[in-house]
């Protein structure tokens, strides 16, 4: 039996950040230089963002607090808490949100019970805690204690092809293995205010949420499409390393995120694609626009314009991409699984239809996933938002 995605489920925080009053609040910040601001205005308006949403509750206006740590709303100050205090603040608030994504998605593969699952795979780069998030969800879903666990630490926005590579890997080891891969990051704990031009990128497109797979090769009656894990690739360009990068500093993580990375996509992305798509004979070859859907990770709207333009796709091949980065922002590793989400729950006729994905990170690192979508047909739309937060 192939390896198949049988449910993929999504979770946000409930406070909502928007893009235009983000960017007043950012522009209007002490020290910031006429050209920082400039910056500012055209990162936050040419990002392709109306909303986001953040774990750091105290990052809104209307908020208030004796003692603030992130953000002063009186005096409209983004602060400066330490690496510790950020970090603190992840293992509080990334917790609730593994445990929701993964119990949404094991609730939504009713074919599947807690004690089916054999392996766990959890993911972030935006924070570490241990006992980890790999541990917190076995715990609260009540998981065997005897499930194999494993954790992705700090590998960036492509970071969810490994997890889910791995798991194609323990399901054709083992047939009745049942793996379930959880991605949660909360970006926004290390926004910051700054005239570096990496630093206001980073805050212009960087958000918080989660997403959560039940991935097994068990032969299971379902009623709802799913996604087979066909191929996945790996390729380093042969430049960009100092282009993407992410690093620990005293006041947060600091994302290195260079102008220059959606034209090292621009020259490379045929050459990453051409030894995934060299082990599928019924793609290999054919015009990019034939195969239907293209999950690329939305790393900022600059890059999906390079995608779209450079491959020759139709315009509505990119829409579950921009609509992701439009609701969402970028949840670096999370991000694209909500694009397959995307996919995932559009209309189904019942004929099996071919995904191409893509997501970038640091080195610059270009991972990529052959899948196929397939299953029982589906009438209607029954794609429902990531979760139905207050408006604050």
């Amino acid at each position: 039996m192939p390896v198949t995605m049988r449910s993929l489920e999504t979770a946000v925080p409930e406070t909502i950040l928007v893009q235009s009053q983000v960017r007043d609040v950012f522009a209007a910040q002490p020290g910031l230089t006429r050209l920082g601001q400039r910056l500012v205005g055209t990162s936050f308006d040419y990002s392709g963002i109306e909303t986001r949403y953040t774990a750091v509750e105290e990052l809104t206006l209307e908020r208030r607090t004796d003692s603030p740590v992130f953000f002063d709303p009186e005096k409209r100050l983004i602060l400066s808490p330490s690496t510790k205090v950020r970090n603190d603040k992840f293992a509080d608030a990334a917790t609730p949100l593994f445990i929701e994504a993964a119990t949404k998605a094991l609730a939504s593969c009713p074919e599947i019970s807690a004690a089916d699952v054999t392996h766990v795979i959890t993911v972030s780069c935006t924070g570490f805690f241990n006992p980890g998030p790999d541990y917190k969800v076995v715990r609260a879903l009540g998981l065997s204690p005897a499930v194999q666990r494993y954790h992705l630490g700090f590998m960036g926005c492509y970071a969810a092809f490994p997890a889910l590579r791995a798991a194609k890997s323990f399901c054709e080891a083992d047939p009745d293995a049942v793996v379930l891969v959880v991605t949660a990051e909360l970006c926004t704990l290390h926004v910051r205010t700054s005239n570096d031009p990496d630093a206001i990128m980073g805050s212009s497109l960087f958000a918080d949420g989660a997403a959560a797979a039940i991935v097994t090769a068990r032969d299971l009656p379902s009623s709802s499409p799913g996604i087979v894990l066909d191929h996945f690739e790996t390729v380093l360009t042969p430049v960009g390393e100092e282009s993407m990068a992410w690093n620990i500093g005293d006041e947060g993580f600091e994302m290195v995120l260079g102008t220059y990375v959606p034209h090292i996509i621009d020259e490379h992305i045929v050459g990453a694609l051409e030894p995934l798509l060299a082990r599928d004979a019924a793609v290999h070859g054919r015009p990019y626009e034939e195969i239907e859907h293209w999950a690329i990770h939305p790393g900022g709207r600059s890059i999906l314009d390079k995608v779209e333009a450079k491959l020759q796709l139709r315009e509505d091949q990119l829409v579950p991409a921009r609509e992701t980065l439009r609701d969402y922002g970028n949840m670096s590793s999370a991000t694209v699984m909500f694009v397959l989400k995307h996919i995932m729950d559009a209309p189904f006729a019942g004929d099996d239809e071919r995904i191409c994905s893509m997501a970038f990170g640091p080195g610059l690192t270009v991972e990529t996933g052959l899948f196929t979508k397939s299953g029982a047909p589906t009438l209607t739309t029954s794609r429902a938002a990531a979760s139905e937060p207050a408006t604050v």
